[in-house]
């Protein structure tokens, strides 16, 4: 059966037309290929195929609203495989399956890409428990209209995306591979209307306690033993807003010089600040959250230090954020205090959430 949600989504894109494509080619021409190990065009299983191991941007086309649909073949290898859209630059888009995770909590996922960087760790909400076919193609299918987009595998719903990240509002359509997979069946329908469309209704936060404003500075590459607060403090700084989370998505402010490479990034930092101001010494309750790795201070004091990095406590440690993970009592002086937060990233989502009770 086909949900409210889902049923207002489609009635919302038909009625603006559709512009209807067949299957794509899996022909050289039709693609742009990049940073790929691994790309083969043949014939299998009685369809044109790809392998690919990288990304394949499909050639002329730009997309705004409508429909993309792919067929992945079955694999259970350590891979990842999954539809990118609204690609401008290096900015994008992603849903994804994780070809080795079937029936496992974040077999499927959705993330933005900010400058090359994914940030799946950042979004728990958007994953969902689904199991893959073990022989022949699964199906993976896209409902895109504004700010909104809903997810399928083999024509069942797998989970909404209530408000898409990177904002961008149109651009390129393709496949996306880590390790390689076959892909076929690509085809996509183009709705005849502008961004348009409203978000889907989502639980809004209305805790006073979330910092919603902080201020940012310019990244840099962090190595431990050439670190000086006082140095990185000099840093040009910025006013930026969280999400309605509290979340901030540092990768969308940030562009750094190494991403996109996972274990092979070189480790990027900036300093997360607020200043508190009270009128009699006092203390505070902080909870936060952070990825990968942080360093707290409080007036120039340090006075923690965490790891939150994906494995860095296990195998199945994904590095989720939860804004009420870590608990700190500041203890405030009257008048001015500052608190400077370094968080230290890698690979798979930078990002800072807190709120002061």
């Amino acid at each position: 059966m086909i949900g409210n949600g889902l049923m207002a989504l489609l009635v919302s894109i038909s009625s603006f037309g559709q512009s209807t494509k067949g299957a794509v080619p899996m022909h050289i021409q039709n693609w742009e290929l990049f940073e790929r190990d691994t790309t083969v065009f043949e014939t299998f299983d009685g369809r044109e195929t790809m392998v690919l191991n990288g990304e394949a941007i499909l050639k002329n086309e730009n997309f705004v609203n409508g429909t993309i649909e792919l067929e992945i073949y079955a694999n259970d290898n350590r891979s990842f495989a999954g539809i990118i859209f609204r690609k401008q630059q290096d900015t994008m888009e992603e849903v994804l399956i994780r070809c080795h995770k079937s029936k496992q909590v974040d077999a499927m996922q959705y993330t933005p890409i900010f400058h090359k960087e994914t940030n799946w760790q950042l979004y728990r909400e958007y994953q969902a428990r689904v199991v893959f076919k073990k022989k022949g193609w699964n199906k993976l299918k896209l409902v895109v209209l504004g700010p909104s987009a809903k997810v399928f595998l083999n024509d069942g719903e797998a989970f909404s995306i209530d408000h898409l990240r990177t904002s961008n509002k149109d651009g390129e359509i393709g496949i996306f591979s880590l390790y390689a997979n076959r892909f076929s069946n690509f085809k996509f329908s183009k709705s005849h209307s502008n961004y348009g469309g409203k978000p889907m209704p989502r639980n809004k936060s209305t805790n006073p306690s979330i910092v919603r404003k902080w201020s940012l500075s310019e990244g840099f590459p962090f190595q431990k033993e050439d670190f000086s607060l006082e140095r990185a403090l000099k840093l040009p700084c910025k006013e930026v807003h969280t999400e309605n989370s509290g979340l901030l998505p540092i990768s969308k402010y940030i562009r750094r010089k190494s991403a996109g490479r996972f274990e092979n990034n070189r480790e990027y930092a900036a300093i997360v600040s607020k200043n508190i101001e009270v009128d009699k010494d006092t203390i505070r309750r902080f909870s936060f959250d952070f990825s990968d790795r942080v360093t707290v201070y409080l007036n120039k004091k340090p006075i923690f230090s965490g790891n939150n990095a994906f494995r860095a406590k296990g195998p199945q440690h994904t590095g989720h954020l939860d804004i009420d993970t870590n608990v700190l009592h500041l203890n405030l002086k009257e008048g001015k205090n500052t608190l400077h937060c370094l968080v230290i990233d890698k690979a798979n989502g930078w990002g800072f959430m807190g709120k002061l009770d």
